[in-house]
């Protein structure tokens, strides 16, 4: 199957990078190469791009539609959250523009054989990084009840959380759960017939949360956001698209962490707790895609983008007392 995916909030993002025609960018959710092919064009020879991503298939995708920019661009397969490592390997201490483009992509969806959709049958996977020996079966069949009604409520956020661990319990005893299409009969059972007539497909919720589960997205992301602050040059931004609340919340507690990290008592007329500000929050209301964007492209309905600029030189004698 051919690699494609639709990049969300395309223009938006690229824009809210504010690019410089020399710099260096990192983009840590490489996928297909689309946000990574506008940045280039808007680079001369002597800027660079970094395109990072954990999937084989996106990596060999974007090989090829990047070829054109020659050496102007480094692929690396691996995982954002090592980014601080891949490019003090690659002799860089600081970037101009970090961005992330999170969730699943259009092809790992519409793939089967991968497992993310529960509209198509296939064994159960969800790997992101197909070089990972655990995969969606082993949480399916191996966490406890408990387990599964924690990953389902708090990642999938599903009031039938409970009901629908117990109900995965209870099928495998009779033989293990092996396919997308086994586990979503069994949510549908454990989903109350009214509710499923009122909300959208019953199973939606929990193979996010297994997803989630079994690529840590959520622990990635908390660990990664202050490191790629870190990683800007003075005047640089990180922007991240998100496509789930939970997703939303960490960036922008994180992003307003990094803005003001005092935490001393409001009553305190100066800052004592020597927490200095990283820099400040561009957008104040996430940038959304337009009625126009929806339209063409469903996926994008949930996008969020956030976007955090590093502290300017000029700044650096503030502190984290407003």
């Amino acid at each position: 199957m051919e690699f494609h995916h639709t990049s969300v909030l395309l223009h938006e993002t690229v824009d809210s990078l504010k690019i410089r025609p020399d710099g260096i960018y990192v983009d840590g959710t490489l996928g297909g190469g689309g946000h990574a092919e506008e940045v280039l064009r808007h680079l001369t020879g002597g800027g660079r791009l970094i395109g990072i991503d954990q999937d084989e298939a996106a990596i060999e995708a974007a090989g090829k539609r990047l070829s054109a920019f020659g050496s102007q661009v480094t692929i690396v397969r691996d995982n954002y959250v090592n980014m601080p490592e891949i490019l003090r390997n690659l002799g860089i201490a600081g970037v101009d523009g970090i961005y992330l483009d999170l969730g699943v992509s259009s092809y790992q969806f519409d793939n089967g054989d991968r497992g993310f959709s529960y509209r198509v049958d296939a064994p159960l996977d969800m790997r992101m990084d197909q070089r990972n020996t655990m995969t969606a079966r082993d949480i399916v069949n191996d966490y406890s009840e408990q387990e599964l009604c924690r990953v389902i409520r708090d990642y999938g956020e599903d009031p039938f959380a409970r009901n629908i661990a117990k109900h995965i319990v209870l099928a495998r005893q009779k033989a293990p759960i092996e396919t997308t299409g086994q586990l979503v009969e069994i949510i549908r059972g454990a989903v109350p017939a009214k509710i499923r007539a009122k909300k959208g497909h019953p199973a939606k919720q929990t193979f996010q949360a297994i997803r989630i589960e079994l690529n840590h997205e959520l622990d990635v992301l908390e660990q990664s956001v202050d490191a790629m602050i870190d990683l800007l040059k003075p005047g640089g931004r990180l922007a991240i698209i998100t496509f789930h609340s939970l997703e939303d919340r960490i960036v922008k507690s994180r992003f307003r962490t990094a803005e003001n990290p005092c935490i001393c008592p409001p009553d305190f007329p100066v800052c004592v707790c020597g927490r200095k500000p990283k820099g400040h929050v561009v957008t104040r209301k996430a940038i959304v895609p337009t009625a126009e964007e929806d339209q063409e492209n469903p996926r994008a309905k949930s996008a969020k983008l956030r976007v955090f600029e590093k502290i300017g030189a000029e700044d650096k004698g503030s502190t984290g007392k407003s």
